[in-house]
């Protein structure tokens, strides 16, 4: 399991530890215009390979696949650090996104192997956890490395973590054995991956490109063909990459829309709280990131207990229930935040909106692992993360264009002169004093008005758990290291 931390730590870190190093990266590589493809890049790539990384794992088994990606995932890390031009860098950054997804999946895969199912939601919540916690240490990392090294170190401190993973995963990990080799889904897979592909660019460069261009509906449009093409495609397949018995399964459907919508409800507090605390509220990145703590706090604990809880088949529902609920509760509370609002008020709301966010993403994953049989595993584990990826960038885009809109509009008037540009927050700053505390409230106020808008996705995801009626542990064994001697033991769950 520390193995496993480890890898899903590196994993999530690159997901954000470049946000605040992508100005001094664009000023070092001469690549202004095409910085944003140094984030999307990796998101792309990992979201695009998830379901093939975990249908290889069901076929060829789990641990030398994660081996393999993890490998990857490091010699990538290297390219990144070394890079000299922008396209070096956005190259290195897809190859370690294919690592880092791959990581990902076969982490929550594996603990389908090694533990029992009435364990998994225990074990699951650390990596929860994990997320939660690289969402507001990455950026602090890569500012802190950026300012007093390199931006080059946030990737290269990549190498001896993840050797140390690597290392106590080859020894550690068992070889199991996996279920029925077949010939590769790859017609599956390269349709797959072009449907991640197009909602990726969507929602990472709609509000650039702008909605209504051609690019974009043209998009749009592609992906809806691709994915009435990917019916068929795997209906075909001797080993499809997304089985059709894992979507006959109402739970998996019902757990991938749930953590779907909790997800983007998740990366829209994640990413633009610390935005609105350092512009409305002036504080450093170091500080913004102290003052999320409460977040932090809940969404570590309410995993755990989440967890905990879970090992008990019948209180799934429940759990989900309360986490969905306390974070619609979260978002409502955040809707009323503005630009007076003091830091005891802020961290109470940050709090419960922690607890709502980390009792969800534990449930929904060990719900779909125990709806299916051991041979599809990892394309339900696959499913459920594919469509979490999927939602954190939709969240964030979304998010991103109701904050940008909303604060446009009300800072319509004022004046431009000194620099000030309505559709950039980040010019605040050159506003005179009297002007600045209009626009700090604008933007205070399309924050909360944000988060009003996107809670009825939370609604949605707290109907869809109404309906959604946990399996009872499906009869596969467990095979799990017990003990220093290295035996192994069998343990089955009815």
């Amino acid at each position: 399991m520390s193995a496993l931390v480890l890898a899903v730590l590196l994993a999530a870190l690159d997901q954000t530890i470049v946000s605040t190093a992508l100005p001094r990266i664009a000023e070092d590589l001469n690549g202004f215009a095409d910085i944003a493809w140094v984030s999307a890049a990796y998101l792309l790539a990992s979201t695009a390979v998830t379901p093939l990384w975990g249908k290889l794992g069901d076929m060829f088994g789990r641990k030398r696949l994660y081996l393999a990606s993890t490998t990857i995932f490091l010699i990538a890390s290297v390219t990144c650090g070394i890079a000299q031009n922008l396209p070096e860098l956005i190259g290195a950054r897809v190859l370690q996104g294919m690592g880092g997804g791959g990581m990902i999946v076969l982490t929550f895969a594996l603990v389908g192997d090694i533990v029992a199912p009435g364990e998994r939601g225990r074990y699951q919540s650390m990596f929860g956890s994990v997320y939660g916690v690289a969402s507001i240490v990455g950026p602090l990392l890569g500012g802190v490395f950026t300012d007093q090294l390199s931006w080059r170190w946030a990737f290269l401190v990549n190498l001896p973590v993840g050797a140390v993973a690597l290392v106590i995963a080859a020894r550690a990990l068992p070889a199991a054995t996996s279920g029925t080799k077949a010939r590769i889904d790859y017609a599956g897979a390269a349709v797959l991956a072009a449907i991640a592909t197009g909602l990726v660019l969507v929602t990472s460069f709609g509000q650039r490109w702008g909605w209504a261009s051609p690019a974009i509906i043209g998009l749009i449009a592609a992906t809806v063909v691709l994915g009435a093409v990917l019916v068929p495609v795997e209906r075909r397949a001797a080993a499809p990459v997304l089985p059709p018995s894992v979507f006959s399964s109402r739970t998996v459907v019902f757990s991938s829309l749930i953590g779907f919508v909790a997800n983007a409800a998740m990366f829209a507090v994640l990413v633009y709280l610390p935005t609105y605390l350092q512009i409305v509220h002036g504080v450093s990145a170091t500080l913004s990131g102290i003052h999320m703590l409460p977040l932090v706090a809940g969404l570590v604990v309410s995993q755990s207990l989440a967890g905990r809880w879970s090992a008990h088949a019948g209180r799934l529902r429940p759990i989900l229930l309360g986490g969905l609920l306390a974070n619609l509760a979260g978002l409502l509370l955040l809707g009323t935040i503005g630009a007076a609002t003091n830091t005891l008020v802020l961290g109470v709301y940050f709090l419960i909106t922690g607890i709502g966010i980390g009792m969800v993403p534990t449930v929904v994953l060990t719900t779909a692992q125990n709806s299916v049989p051991a041979a599809d595993l990892g394309a339900a584990s696959a499913a459920v993360t594919f469509a979490r990826s999927i939602g954190a960038a939709f969240g964030v885009a979304v998010f991103g264009t109701l904050l940008n809109t909303g604060f446009a509009d009300r800072t319509h008037g004022l004046p431009t002169a000194g620099g000030f540009d309505p559709a950039r927050p980040d010019t605040v700053a050159l506003l005179p004093a009297g002007l600045r505390d209009v626009a700090l409230g604008a933007f205070a106020h399309a924050t909360a008005t944000g988060y009003l808008w996107i809670s009825p996705a939370l609604v949605v995801g707290t109907l869809l758990a109404l309906f959604l009626k946990p399996a009872r542990r499906t009869g596969q064994g467990a095979t799990r290291a017990a003990g220093p001697a290295g035996t192994k033991e069998t343990v089955s769950a009815a």
